[in-house]
């Protein structure tokens, strides 16, 4: 466990206070739950409104329709980065990933 101390405005440390009291905890342990609540909340997943949803499909939808008629796998590799192969990578290993990529 580590150790940080902190310098709070007196009203925030009231506050704190004040809350960890109606909880029935430490000022403590009220300040990491708050603080593992909050850092939490970044990992959560949110719904998407169903408007926005269908704003999104739509705009996928006019966006396929600009790009053409050229095959995906095409529109998707036209402007990759090409990069040398790893020296592991021997000539067959490379014609047989090419192979199955070619049959996928």
């Amino acid at each position: 466990m580590s150790r940080l101390t902190l310098r709070l405005l007196d009203t925030l440390h009231q506050q704190l206070s004040h809350l960890a009291k109606r909880e029935g905890v430490s000022l403590n342990q009220y300040i990491v739950y708050a603080l593992t609540r909050k850092s939490s909340t970044a990992y959560t997943v949110q719904p998407i409104p169903q408007q926005e949803v269908k704003q999104q499909q739509s705009d996928f939808t006019n966006l396929l329709q600009k790009l053409g008629k050229a095959p995906s796998t095409e529109i998707a590799l036209r402007d990759r980065e090409i990069i040398q192969p790893e020296k592991e990578l021997t000539p067959e290993i490379i014609a047989q990933f090419q192979q199955c990529l070619a049959t996928s």
